[in-house]
């Protein structure tokens, strides 16, 4: 009984010399053709043969009985087919005339393909030009791409966009070949049986493995995703998480938690706290916390004062992106505002620290080595209260 062999495919299937040339060396080796999928080919292990190989190409994916027999007759015998490619081989000692002895006539045999060819890759580029504007208005349309990016999804959208991309290099490709290679097969050239074809199974490879490698991490990074993010009540009491808390920016003793405005999976949303995970952002947080003072109300006498704030947090696995998150932070939330009041000022501790208030809203962007957190603070407690808990809470993930 035979063993099967399965190797990686030498090179991109129109190349039909470097393939042809492939399966003979193989055969030199004792492994002889049986089958070809979309990246490996299936040998049968058997004997050392010197055998010559010949592709045929049919725009029809099934070759006729007919044309096999007519074939056989000559002295080859049909091997296998893959897309638009029927191989045949032949023994070298047999010395079989070739399938095709007018390289001329033989071009017409790639004329429907190549109208094929081209067709599919004019298809591939308007997708994939359609592709770069989905991806344009999700990474720019809102002018956050690191934001975005940080996030986690966007790596998926990028990786796909690459893989389509390199998809419709690969189209344009095949469509530039074959239809060179027809017009020398016009020009009287033949096709090269014996074409070197080494360098194309190097670079195949190492594309192959490459690509192995980026889609099967970039689809893990789904399920450690939804393993690891979670939302919780934010607990009263003090935590260790890196956030601040209201009750240390209000430092009222009177103040208590806003009663819930909306509860889902038993989670109060004015009040709670989500954690996410992402490549380049390991670590994440995200908080929302209302209070409620008695019998205190609002300088505009619209209601009981309702103190809230928000914070946003992340620790960061390459820090030399922080500046532009900062700059993504503020575009996201900045809404009417001008840019002009977001001001930046210098602060002993801190890397970086910007900050904008008005009236009741206080908004705080700080950067301390991989760390970056955004405070929104409505209230009336002042500004550098909230600065010195960006300060104290920043320590525990800046390093």
């Amino acid at each position: 009984m035979s063993k099967t062999v399965h190797k990686l495919r030498p090179s991109d299937y129109w190349r039909i010399g470097e393939h042809e040339s492939w399966f003979a060396e193989m055969a030199a080796k004792g492994l002889h053709l049986k089958k070809m999928g979309i990246h490996f080919a299936k040998f049968d292990k058997g004997e050392l043969k010197k055998m010559r190989y010949r592709i045929d190409v049919s725009i029809k994916k099934k070759i006729t009985s007919e044309q096999i027999k007519m074939y056989e007759e000559s002295g080859w015998d049909y091997v296998t087919s893959y897309q638009f490619f029927h191989v045949f081989s032949s023994p070298e000692e047999l010395n079989a005339p070739e399938l095709h002895t007018d390289p001329a006539e033989q071009s017409y045999t790639l004329k429907e393909l190549d109208k094929k060819l081209a067709s599919n890759a004019i298809i591939v580029v308007v997708a994939m030009l359609f592709i770069i504007g989905l991806q344009y208005s999700i990474w720019f349309l809102d002018g956050t791409p690191t934001l975005v990016m940080v996030g986690g999804s966007a790596i998926q959208q990028i990786i796909l966009a690459i893989f389509l991309g390199y998809y419709a290099y690969q189209s344009l490709l095949a469509s530039v070949s074959i239809r060179a290679l027809r017009r020398n097969l016009i020009e009287g050239k033949p096709i090269d049986h014996y074409a070197p074809w080494k360098k194309h199974y190097r670079l195949h490879s190492t594309i192959a493995f490459l690509f192995t490698i980026v889609v099967g991490l970039s689809a893990i990074i789904p399920f450690v995703q939804l393993i690891k993010m979670e939302t919780k009540t934010l607990p009263e009491a003090s935590t260790d998480l890196p956030i601040v808390r209201l009750a240390d920016v209000e430092e009222n003793p009177a103040m208590v938690r806003a009663e819930p405005s909306y509860v889902s999976d038993n989670v109060d949303w004015g009040n709670r706290y989500s954690y996410d995970w992402s490549p380049l952002a390991p670590v994440q947080y995200v908080t929302d916390e209302q209070g409620v003072v008695p019998g205190e109300m609002w300088e505009d006498k619209s209601g009981e004062y309702t103190p809230g704030i928000r914070t946003q947090v992340y620790q960061l696995n390459i820090p030399a992106i922080a500046d532009n998150l900062i700059t993504d932070l503020i575009e996201r939330y900045r809404y009417e505002d001008s840019m002009e009041d977001y001001i930046e000022t210098e602060h002993p501790d801190l890397d970086l620290l910007i900050v904008h208030e008005k009236q009741e809203k206080k908004e705080v962007f700080a950067v301390k080595g991989k760390a970056v957190m955004y405070v929104r603070y409505y209230g009336y407690a002042d500004i550098n209260v909230v600065i010195e808990n960006v300060v104290e809470k920043i320590n525990l993930i800046s390093e």
